[in-house]
């Protein structure tokens, strides 16, 4: 992520500074001319108000590129935007705290009804593609592909107490090559994992992608080993990952690919063979773990402030979509951007 804005990783709070709007018409969502003034509804209006922006540490510098562009080019808005995690950002966004939660998973059934709970009604748009990456330290050379099998027995409910990666080895001899080619006897060194934490949209997009095959076929627990370093923060994963030989985790294809100086990426063998996480292969699917990230947007207040609605019209303009492949992430294609831009302007 070399061309990524590097002030914008922290959670951040932006005033706008400029004086033009921003606003991509809802009803010409595909043009790729820059919005001009108005995008209040009024012929010359000028926007105003807060933008309040939290959830999945994954999609927050998509989020943060956007709205640093809408409120520097309009003075009466000021935003901020925050990475606490995807579930701690729904349970915010269904209290009816923020006005956009971004997500790197879809919104589950008790999310679902704790914004019905209390009347918060939504547009789910998708915005860009991940791949989640495996990473370990650059002097893990032993290492270069596991399949879901290998990261089941290294990284599922079974592996707990295994502080060494050979502790491993009974355990993928039982899976054997059914979720792909086992990469046992694994090195007998020290197994040290960083990972996001239970109020992470990673988490439990790596769960469901990679061990819920085997951990259906074990009949185990939806979970991972509970033995490990967890952060929110995939800055804090990226230096543990760095800084121990033996190292192992996941993280967004942007964190890694941005500090691939740092952390080696593991290819990944989901049964078809091992493939490295690339922007083609994620977007053609054909790496393994490859996931949609959205934003979800408060609809009623959409609707009741111009400019929220401004604001994710130009998140959805050309100008703006641009984000996604500036922080590092996969664009959609012209057929899924027309989705999502449909949705939105169907809400």
């Amino acid at each position: 992520m070399s061309n990524q804005r590097a002030w914008l990783r922290p959670a951040i709070t932006i005033l706008g500074v400029g004086t033009l709007v921003l606003a991509a018409c809802s009803s010409n969502p595909n043009s790729g001319a820059t919005p001009g003034v108005g995008g209040s509804g009024a012929p010359g209006g000028e926007l105003s108000g807060d933008i309040i922006i939290s959830g999945s540490s994954t999609v927050e510098p998509i989020s943060s590129i956007v709205l640093a562009d809408f409120t520097a080019a309009n003075a009466g808005v000021d935003g901020s935007v925050d990475g606490p995690g995807t579930g701690d950002g729904f349970a915010l966004f269904c209290s009816g705290e923020t006005d956009i939660s971004n997500a790197s998973r879809a919104i589950s059934d008790e999310e679902i009804e704790a914004c019905d709970a209390n009347e918060i009604t939504y547009v789910e748009l998708q915005v860009a593609i991940d791949g989640l990456s495996v990473i370990t330290s650059p002097d893990n050379d032993d290492v270069t592909c596991l399949s879901f099998g290998d990261l089941y027995a290294l990284l599922g409910p079974e592996s707990q107490g295994f502080d060494t990666w050979s502790a491993a080895d009974a355990l993928a001899g039982e899976i054997g090559d059914e979720f792909g080619a086992t990469h046992a006897p694994y090195p007998d060194e020290p197994l040290v994992v960083t990972a996001p934490g239970e109020e992470s949209g990673t988490l439990d997009s790596f769960v469901e992608l990679v061990l819920g095959g085997p951990i259906e076929a074990r009949s185990q627990e939806e979970t991972t080993r509970p033995d490990y370093q967890t952060s929110a923060d995939d800055n804090v994963i990226i230096e543990n990952i760095a800084g121990a030989a033996g190292s192992l985790g996941w993280v967004g294809f942007a964190f890694a690919d941005e500090n691939s100086d740092a952390v080696k990426s593991l290819e990944v063998d989901g049964g078809d063979g091992c493939v490295a996480p690339t922007p083609e292969t994620i977007a053609s699917n054909e790496y393994p773990i490859s996931r949609p990230l959205f934003i979800y947007v408060n609809a009623a207040e959409a609707e009741a402030r111009p400019e929220l609605a401004a604001f994710v019209d130009y998140y959805l303009s050309d100008a703006g979509i641009a984000a996604v492949s500036e922080a590092d992430y996969v664009e959609l294609d012209a057929a899924a951007l027309e989705e999502t831009r449909a949705t939105w302007d169907g809400r």
